[in-house]
């Protein structure tokens, strides 16, 4: 297999290790859309994934890096997102401060669902760019042999 090959193979592999990465960090979004109360105090605070282009891919035929352009993507940070949390008036509730609010996490579901929808097509195409990549490999190798 071709050093080429190997390349879109690890560079659609790393995507897929990061969407994933992301999908369980909206996951986490989306539970916690409702507390109220973490254990460092105060509401849960969203999180959001950053990454960051690959410069070096690890496909030499002996084990020597290979510096590739574009070679993947890595998740460089998992960051807190610093928008206000909601409050919501609710004199009654325990956790509401002196003026009757309680503060929920600054996780909006809209947002949530739409990121999700995106890892997962980002998610699903670089599967995609794997099996076909697999395909034309085997194809070659058939002509190959005939």
């Amino acid at each position: 297999m071709s050093l080429d090959v190997l390349n879109i193979l690890y560079t659609a592999g790393s995507a897929l290790t990061a969407q994933r990465l992301r999908m369980d960090v909206i996951a986490n979004n989306l539970a916690n859309v409702d507390t109220t109360s973490t254990p460092t105090g105060g509401p849960y605070r969203r999180e959001a994934v950053v990454f960051q282009a690959r410069q070096t891919a690890p496909l030499g035929t002996d084990g020597v890096q290979s510096t590739v352009e574009g070679g993947g993507v890595q998740v460089a940070a998992i960051v807190q997102d610093n928008r206000p949390f909601n409050e919501v008036y609710q004199p009654g509730s325990p956790q509401a401060n002196a003026s009757g609010y309680v503060a929920y996490p600054n996780v909006d579901l809209t947002t949530e669902m739409v990121d999700m929808m995106e890892a997962n097509r980002a998610y699903q195409a670089n599967a995609s760019v794997i099996q076909t990549s697999k395909t034309l490999v085997q194809t070659t190798l058939d002509l190959g042999r005939a």
